[in-house]
């Protein structure tokens, strides 16, 4: 019986990692705050570059290709609000595959992060 309970426990705590390995990155309170924009904002101080990405060949099989996408752009806002920007002009997106996954199972966004006056 022991080690049945065991094995339930087991089953449970990786039921439990696959399933968040599902869900998308959320922001945090201050990255719902940033901004992603398609062209380069005026009258803002650069702060520099940000990577924000979300998957990995273990997790992205699980993971839909729309949470892979809006992971890494939530980690994108966290990382730059984490510098004190407001504004994120994206510059470039890709999907990372695998040749044994059935779709994307890494995307990641890159951008440069703004302080810009709020309106």
């Amino acid at each position: 019986m022991k080690t049945q309970s065991v094995s339930w426990a087991a089953l449970a705590a990786v039921s439990a990692l696959v399933l968040a390995g599902c869900a998308a990155t959320q922001t945090t309170k201050q990255g719902a705050d940033v901004e992603i924009v398609t062209q380069k904002p005026a009258g803002c101080r650069q702060l520099g570059e940000v990577v924000g990405s979300q998957g990995n060949v273990f997790s992205g099989d699980f993971t839909t290709d729309e949470n892979l996408l809006i992971g890494a752009r939530n980690d994108l806002r966290n990382k730059a609000a984490a510098m004190g920007g407001n504004v994120v002009h994206a510059q470039d997106a890709l999907h990372s595959t695998h040749p044994n996954s059935r779709g994307a199972v890494k995307s990641t966004v890159v951008g440069s992060v703004f302080a810009c006056p709020r309106k």
